[in-house]
């Protein structure tokens, strides 16, 4: 398997790049059930203005899939168990590891999962399992590589019936504007907020080549019965996905 590192951006602005040896719970919201299948908690980073997003869906085997990990509070813990055995851990980035080797910890038959080029960084945390493409196939719960990467991101694709949710990383942002220095960096410098978008570190660190990365959004913008759209950085998208994700497509130079 070919390892390849992706480069490092100018900063952090979310930490996650570093991961925790011990649980550490930071704030965060309840469990929100999206789907029977689907669950999504949004939580904060001290002295960070962006919001992180774990996002849980459950396969057909029973088995959930745990994306973008967040150390949560024993009651939340709580109810992730009781909607089944925890069976992988999606690491959706090299820079989404900041809770991945305590939950590896808390649950050691969880498979590790992440994109190819992220492996040799991730594997500095925890040993990986499968790249994307190499994801134990399920008709609920699907991973693949975002067209135009290199193989840097990927989407996760849940189905509950007719109805699809798409769940993207650092590819797509959808982050109101927030005051003060860091407000003026992530509205001006990064480009991350005001509405559904590709940021300026995505355009520069994720995507590699702009159009083909536009055609793979478009054609995410047609999948069937998509009903929405679920971003690690702030906001469900969820009136009209379809058109939203096309719009973004678009303005990629599709």
């Amino acid at each position: 398997m070919r390892r390849v590192d992706s480069p490092r951006p100018p900063f952090n602005t979310t930490a996650m790049g570093t991961a925790y040896k011990h649980w550490k719970v930071m704030p965060h919201g309840p469990f929100e059930q999206l789907e029977s299948n689907l669950w999504r908690v949004e939580g904060s980073l001290p002295g960070h203005a962006l919001k992180r997003v774990m996002t849980v869906a459950r396969r057909s085997d029973g088995g959930l899939v745990v994306h973008s990990a967040i150390a949560l509070d024993e009651e939340c813990m709580a109810r992730l168990d009781h909607e089944g055995p925890v069976a992988f851990l999606v690491i959706p980035n090299r820079f989404h590891r900041l809770d991945a080797r305590v939950y590896k910890d808390r649950y050691p038959n969880a498979k590790v999962v992440c994109p190819r080029s992220a492996v040799r960084a991730v594997a500095k945390v925890v040993p990986v399992d499968h790249t994307f493409d190499a994801y134990p196939s399920d008709p609920d719960v699907a991973l693949q590589h975002l067209s135009g990467t290199q193989d840097r991101e990927g989407v996760l694709i849940v189905r509950h019936q007719s109805r699809v949710t798409l769940v993207f990383n650092d590819a797509i942002f959808n982050a109101p504007h927030v005051p003060g220095f860091e407000g003026f960096v992530l509205r001006y410098v990064t480009q991350s907020t005001g509405a559904p978008r590709v940021s300026r570190i995505a355009r520069l660190f994720l995507v590699k080549d702009r159009r083909a990365f536009a055609k793979g959004l478009a054609d995410l913008a047609k999948t069937p019965g998509l009903v929405r759209i679920v971003v690690s950085h702030h906001e469900v998208i969820g009136e009209r996905p379809d058109a939203v994700l096309a719009t973004i497509a678009a303005a990629q130079g599709a």
